[in-house]
């Protein structure tokens, strides 16, 4: 992740985390004391693909305070940073302040799409079996292609399935990579398994309720989609910082 000399306050009073809201195109967001609001705007360009000049001009910001349940699906940066509060603060120990970590500032070494298929409750993710560990089917974007058409085709190369994108629902920074994550309406069945480019891995249907206790990579992205499942999805994209390492410890921030 990317640090500076700045530390990010974490002020929390009455159960809420006192924050500064902002705008930019994609709708609100929220940044943490310290951190200033137009280079969280800075951010969004690197994320969106927006200019610096449009997003600058469309910010305006206001302080506000989000209770847990909130701000565990609110778009707070610096994302980095956010990860460290969220972390603490679920866990019953949020910390009085937190290095400013901004991954999303940096340009990304690979870009990633996710397809994220769900069949009558059931995800499908490729299953590591060497490793124990599963992950949701994609692949690095090529170049001149956009991560909706990546998502696509990983879907297309990983399981023989033919899809159609809904929406984006999340971006994850992680080990210096941005990854863009899809709904997807698919078709078809699971081709056979020397037919498929899954680097070892086999897909497999897996319940979504589910998902907050088994190992998938990314692991914060992992149960906010049985969240999302059963509450409905987010109007914009999700931003995470995801530093676990651990897929089979517990998490729920």
């Amino acid at each position: 992740m990317d640090s500076d000399p700045r530390a990010v306050r974490v002020r929390i009073e009455a159960d809420a985390l006192h924050l500064t809201r902002a705008q930019d195109a994609e709708g609100a967001y929220y940044v943490l004391p310290g951190a200033d609001a137009a280079d969280a705007a800075d951010v969004a360009d690197v994320a969106a693909g927006t200019t610096t000049a449009s997003a600058n001009a469309n910010a305006t910001a206001n302080a506000t305070a989000l209770p847990l349940a909130e701000a565990l699906h609110a778009r707070i940066r610096p994302v980095g940073s956010a990860e460290a509060v969220l972390r603490g603060w679920a866990r019953g120990a949020p910390p009085p302040c937190v290095a400013f970590e901004d991954p999303a500032a940096l340009a990304p070494v690979r870009v990633r799409a996710g397809a994220i298929v769900i069949r009558d409750g059931r995800i499908l993710l490729i299953h590591f079996t060497d490793e124990a560990y599963y992950e949701i089917p994609g692949g690095g974007v090529e170049p001149g292609e956009s991560p909706r058409a990546a998502a696509v085709r990983e879907l297309r190369e990983e399981s023989a399935l033919a899809g159609a994108v809904v929406a984006e629902v999340a971006r994850v920074w992680k080990e210096g990579r941005r990854e863009h994550y899809f709904t997807l309406d698919a078709e078809g069945e699971i081709g056979p398994p020397e037919t498929l480019d899954t680097y070892g891995g086999i897909p497999v249907w897996v319940p979504v309720a589910e998902l907050p206790r088994t190992p998938v990579w990314p692991r914060r992205l992992a149960w906010r989609i049985a969240h999302w499942h059963r509450t409905g999805w987010p109007a914009r994209p999700a931003e995470l910082a995801d530093s676990v390492e651990d897929l089979t410890a517990p998490c729920d921030w």
